[in-house]
Formats: structure tokens, sequence, C-alpha cells
């Protein structure tokens, strides 16, 4: 095996009080191909600015190897000394360095070279850092959400790119599909440490599900061997006539062991606050078109969109997926055609570029919208900070200000917001952004289970695989025209029924009638496993079913008091009332917590 090019060791840092890392390790081979994953806030950028020697660690060993080259992605490009576009990629270029390989590449990235920095769009600007970190062909590449703000045939071309690449690479990303396809190691930072599984992404998360059993079996284990001993150190014989002082040492060291040891961060307790129901037709579209100076955005579409459809919009930026989405919600009348928005309807958006996030507001006041301590959701009031427990904040971050969040916590403060606010039409403009992968798990099971309607914007394969019943895209994605195609199923559906070759895909009838369509299978090399709800629901319904079956026998005491009906009929008719009820959601949850059990038998049976 080749020696590394590059490892940290133990490496320890701290801001404030809790270990941010805490003996973390990281070991990069010529060739490698890591994944960090990660929560949002467990320090994988961190991690990769102490690769990068852009951040020192507080203790730890950091090895470079003298001659390798190490170029990272910056999230925020500094373009203040240059005016041009090309001026900035060249200069990441080192002696040596061939130069016709930065027009290459801000060809491939669909730049021109000469735009003025100073005017980038976000997604401009990452394609722009793009280019100055792969045109010199580092010894080791570190790029941190490589992904973010590309379209799709961005994002392919990239990772073709990477998996030609001659440069070592870490990854850090949302994309699940990015990392499945390019990684071949992946190494997982929790609580400060770090764990590495020399597989790629696609086997890490039936990995992390076992080493998270494996580490509650043995804090399980700790916590009964100190029963054992403390019952040894009140009762025992031996330790009434002579303490043993090996023993009260061991026993000292579990306890420590014990009350050091962090558990996994919980996850996000949250679902979609339900409006009344719309009408069965939400959108109906005849023909409409827009066209701006001249070009047609949208040509001649047709659709109509009923009430728990779940659609996807995709397509390359600039294809005018936007204007469709405003079109399609009403926040834009067509020039032509006809366009009818159903009843009652009441529309939720998440905009991707956290317009509504003001950087000196306070969590506490953009959750209540300046109303006091709590919020309603759902219908109930609910105290602010424990709103904010349900999405991962603290509830000393209520007067934080939003100023001083990373990317990923904007992503979930807008989340919750959003989720507080009662829809039955839920609009999502690339919501998969900064989000980890828990949230995203979270944000698939809500879109999943929506009784409502969803339109999304995304470019996360995975995310549109995992959601909508129906894609909407470009006919021709190379050279959008204004025409949008209708496919059933998801985006890896969408593919298939256009053909190997996406750029000139074969014409297909835009479709009337609902655009529902099957839920789309994941691909038959994934592992099948319960939902995040599902395994919440297996887990929590016996306490339920234990808490309902409690309070039944309550009620029967109290109404075999022979008396109490001539006493209080009132509350004999509330008690039957609630004794009949709880009985049936007893038998409820019993056959769902049976169906839920049976299918884990049997997805155990299918995966051994």
């Amino acid at each position: 095996m080749a020696p590394p090019i590059l490892k940290l060791d133990g490496i320890e840092l701290t801001f404030g009080g809790t270990p941010l890392l805490a003996g973390a390790n990281l070991q990069i081979l010529p060739g490698d191909r890591i994944c960090l994953v990660g929560r949002n806030g467990s320090g994988k950028s961190t991690l990769m600015k102490i690769a990068a020697g852009m951040v020192e660690p507080q203790s730890g060993e950091v090895f470079r190897h003298p001659s390798a080259t190490v170029r990272y992605l910056e999230q925020a490009p500094d373009f203040d000394v240059f005016k041009s576009v090309r001026d900035y990629a060249e200069a990441g270029l080192g002696p040596g360095d061939d130069p016709h390989r930065v027009s290459y590449l801000l060809e491939h990235l669909g730049l021109s070279g000469d735009e003025d920095p100073q005017r980038l769009s976000g997604g401009e600007a990452r394609r722009a850092a793009l280019a100055r970190v792969l045109a010199p062909e580092p010894d080791i590449l570190l790029l941190d959400e490589p992904t973010n703000h590309l379209d799709l045939p961005a994002i392919e071309w990239l990772e073709g790119e990477l998996k030609r690449s001659r440069s070592a690479l870490v990854l850090i990303s949302h994309d699940r599909r990015f990392l499945e396809n390019v990684s071949r190691a992946t190494v997982w930072l929790d609580r400060g440490q770090t764990r590495r599984l020399d597989e790629g992404f696609g086997a890490f998360e039936a990995w992390r599900d076992q080493v998270l059993e494996e580490e509650e079996r043995d804090q399980h284990k700790l916590g009964r061997a100190i029963v054992r001993e403390e019952h040894w150190l009140r009762y025992g014989v031996t330790a009434r006539r002579k303490r043993n002082v090996r023993r009260l040492s061991e026993l000292k060291d579990m306890r420590s062991r014990l009350r050091a040891h962090r558990g996994p961060v919980g996850g996000i307790d949250a679902s979609a606050a339900a409006a009344r129901e719309s009408g069965k037709l939400v959108v109906e579209a005849e023909g409409i078109g827009k066209a701006f100076g001249g070009r047609e955005i949208v040509t001649d579409f047709s659709i109509r969109i009923a009430r728990g459809d779940r659609i996807g919009l995709v397509g390359p930026n600039g294809a005018g997926k936007t204007t469709l989405l405003k079109l399609l919600t009403g926040g834009l009348a067509p020039d032509s055609g006809h366009m009818r928005l159903g009843a009652n309807l009441e529309i939720s958006t998440l905009d991707q570029k956290r317009t509504e996030l003001d950087p000196n507001e306070t969590l506490e006041h953009f959750l209540t919208g300046g109303r006091g301590n709590s919020l309603e959701v759902d219908g109930r009031q609910r105290h602010v900070t424990g709103y904010m427990k349900d999405f991962l904040f603290q509830p000393e971050q209520a007067r934080t200000p939003i100023r001083e969040l990373s990317g990923g916590e904007r992503a979930r403060l807008i989340l919750a917001r959003n989720l507080a606010k009662p829809s039955n039409f839920i609009v999502l403009d690339e919501p998969t952004n900064d989000l980890d992968m828990e949230t995203l798990d979270l944000l698939q099971e809500i879109v999943s289970s929506f009784s409502g309607t969803v339109i999304l914007v995304s470019h996360d394969r995975d995310f549109l695989d995992r959601t909508v019943t129906s894609v909407i895209a470009p006919r021709n994605p190379a050279t959008p025209d204004g025409q949008w195609i209708i496919y059933a199923g998801g985006y890896s559906d969408m593919l298939a029924q256009r053909g190997a070759d996406e750029a000139a895909p074969k014409a297909r009838a835009k479709g009337g009638g609902s655009v529902q369509g099957p839920k789309p299978e994941r691909s038959a090399d994934k592992k099948a496993k319960l939902s995040y709800k599902q395994k919440f629901a297996l887990e929590t319904l016996p306490q339920k079913i234990e808490e309902a079956q409690g309070r039944v026998e309550e009620l029967e005491a109290g109404m075999a008091d022979p008396d109490l009906f001539s006493r209080n009929p009132d509350a004999f008719n509330r008690f039957a009332a609630e004794l009949s009820a709880l009985q049936d959601g007893i038998a409820a949850m019993e056959e769902e917590w049976l169906e839920l059990e049976m299918l884990r038998e049997t997805l155990e049976k299918g995966a051994s």
C-alpha cells in the first residue's frame, strides 16, 4: 500500500463548551475517492479546512507530503482583485500547469471567462470556483458541496470529470446520487470522532445504522454492569467486611464512561401542518404560453394536477423552471392559453434563495412573526423553544441572530416556519440545498406522506426518485425551446422513457388528465428497508398501546362504580365515549404494529 499523502491524526478543536473535533482522523492515499459525511454542524467543513491548511487544530498531528499539491473548493470565493472569471481561474494554476485546461473547463461549465466576477450569480460563482480548483489537476482535491447551485447537466458532467481525474478526492455533499457515483470510501464524522468504511456512500446508511445499534447495546450492557456493581457495593458480604478497592475503581470508571458518552444527535420531529382539504382539481392549464424578450419560455403547455399529485420540475438553469412554477401556482399570468386554480388552496412556499431571512432577526422573532414566545402549529399553541428543539436547535439559540447560523441551519429554520403554516399545496424550489442526510430523509417522508399536493424544483436525482409521482422536463434539455413534456414516475423513470441519450429525446405527447403516476420503485441494487416514519412507529407504538391500555383500566375502574350513572350521568357518558375511542385506537395501533413487524421480518429475510 502506498504511503498517505495527507494524514490528520487525533485532531481536536473546541469552539465554546462542547468539542467540535475530539480525536478525529483522516488519511488520504493517492487515488482515494472519499466522501466525508455527518450532520450539519458536526465539523465536516472545519476538518476539510484543517486538511487544506486553512485552520490550525488545537492538538493533533497534520502531515502533508512535501511535494503534494492541495486545492480546496471555497464556499464563498473571493473575487475582489480579479477583473474576469478567466483571471480568477488561471490564478489557481501552478508552475508547469496547462493554461489551456482553464479554457476547457470554463467551456464545459458554461462560462466564457469574460464575466465580471462581481456580478456572478450563485451558480456562476460555484462554476468559476470549480474551474479554478480543477484546472491544476492537483494531487488532492477537497470539494465542499461542489454540486450546490449546479443544474443536472453540470452535475453529471462533473461526475464524469471527477471519475477521470487522477487527483485524490475528499467530497462533502448532500447529493446522495453524486456521492454514490463518485465515492469509493466513506468517512463518518460523528460527535467529534471519525469512522472509516472502505466502501462508497451506497453502503453507508446500512453500516451507520448497524454501528448505532451496537453502540446502544454496549451502553445498555454498561448500565446493567453498573447496577450489578452498585448492588455488590451496598449488599455484598465482602463489601461489609472490607471494601474491594479494585472493584470500586472499576465502578467509578464505568460511571465516568456512562456520563461522558454523547449519544447520537436526535432526529428532527416534524410534519407538515395540514389545512382543510382542497378540491380534487388543483391546477388546470390548457395551452398556456409565456415569453420574455422574444424568447419562448413555455409554449402550448397543458396539464391537470389533482389533489395528492407530487410533481418534480427538472431541467438546466435558464430553461424556465421557475417561470413554469409561477404559472402553475398563480404567481404569473400566461400570455396565452387558460389557467385555473382549484378551490380552497392554501399554498406554502419554500424559496431556494432564502429571501425571507433577515440576518439581524432572531430565531424566536422569525418563527413567531414577532408575536411573543409561542406560535400555532397544526391548530395548537407551542412554545417557541420546544418547537425549535424539534428541528435540532438549542433553547439558548432563541435570541441568536440569523446571521450567525450556518447554511444548513438556515435551511432548517425556513423548513420549521413553513411546516408550521397550515397548507394543502406545498411549493418547494431547490429544497435540498444545504440539508444534511437526516433532514433530507425527514423532508422526503413529509413530501411522500403529505395528503395535499406538492410541486418541487430540484436537481437532486435521488430525492426526485424517492418522492415524486411525475416529472416535467424540457423536450430539448440542451437547447430549451419552451416545449415541456410530462413523464410518469421519478427522475430515473424519465430517463428510461426518454432513452439513453437525453440530449436527443424522443418526442412524447403532453398529457391531459391527472399526472398522478405510480410511485417509483428503488433500484434493485439498493437494499429495501423501513422508512423513517415506519421505524419510528415500530419503536413507539408499543409504548402508546401500553399507555392507552392503562387509561382503559382507569376508565373501567371508574365505571365499575354502580352509583356513577345515577350520581353523574354526564361523567358516565364521557367515560363511555372515551373508553370506546380508546379501544378502537388500541385495535388500530395493534394492527399497524403487526403489519410493520411483519414487513420488517420480510425485509430482513430478503436482505439476508
